[in-house]
């Protein structure tokens, strides 16, 4: 199981919360990254923590404006000598993905640039109430074309979408949110798959968040544990 990296969201601004999480998803039967997103990021000391983290992780920033202003946000992070992957929008266009993922690699070699495609939480009719007329398979297809073309390491997209553009692009860093251990409540989710579904639609990487960290952090672990050894 150690080939199947899980990235826990660790969605609260309170550092003991993120200490109590750390310290009990660790365990050597699983590749677990810890995920801190706007949330942690924007509280007081959500930066002054990542500063002085040691271990690897994922900042989840979702950055979405114009070229420049995008290159001077990845700029600001140059401090953050352990985050390895950061998130920004497809939406902000292919100049905007390339020129971060030039920026990411002259401030950090190991920070990979994964493009964030349709959240999980939105549907078709979602989309067609925004303005957009293709269906979410279409978008994304279209959007990994973009992130492929951009040099940007991977993408962000649900499950279910993940196994069509596995199928055209072989070699993508595949990442999904929106995954629920078998029996549990999908809460915001639309688009939702359990962890071993996912894996079995050859993705890289799952994003998981209440169903470890709400209750029992260590028997979640476990329950997950279990779940991937069936």
């Amino acid at each position: 199981m150690k080939n199947k990296t899980i990235f826990v969201a660790c969605d609260t601004s309170n550092i003991s919360q993120i200490n109590k999480i750390l310290k009990n998803i660790n365990t050597k039967k699983l590749k677990i990254i810890p995920k801190f997103g706007l949330q942690f990021f924007y509280s007081k000391n959500g930066r002054k923590f990542l500063e002085k983290y040691k271990s690897d992780y994922w900042l989840d920033l979702k950055i979405n404006d114009i070229p420049q202003t995008a290159l001077s946000a990845i700029d600001s992070l140059k401090d953050l000598k352990n985050c390895k992957y950061i998130t920004v929008h497809v939406n902000g266009g292919l100049e905007m993905l390339s020129a971060v993922k030039k920026k990411a690699k002259l401030i950090n070699k190991d920070l990979k640039v994964l493009g964030v495609t349709i959240l999980t939480s939105l549907n078709n009719k979602s989309l067609k109430e925004i303005g957009y007329t293709n269906s979410i398979k279409k978008l994304v297809l279209k959007q990994a074309s973009l992130i492929k073309k951009s040099g940007c390491d991977g993408i962000i997209c649900s499950a279910q979408e993940a196994v069509l553009v596995r199928k055209k692009f072989r070699k993508l860093f595949i990442v999904t949110p929106g995954i629920r251990l078998p029996g549990e409540s999908i809460n915001d989710q639309s688009r939702v798959m359990t962890p071993n579904s996912a894996f079995q639609n050859k993705v890289s990487g799952i994003v998981m968040g209440r169903s470890l960290i709400k209750g029992n952090i260590k028997n979640n672990t476990q329950r997950l544990i279990d779940h991937l050894s069936k």
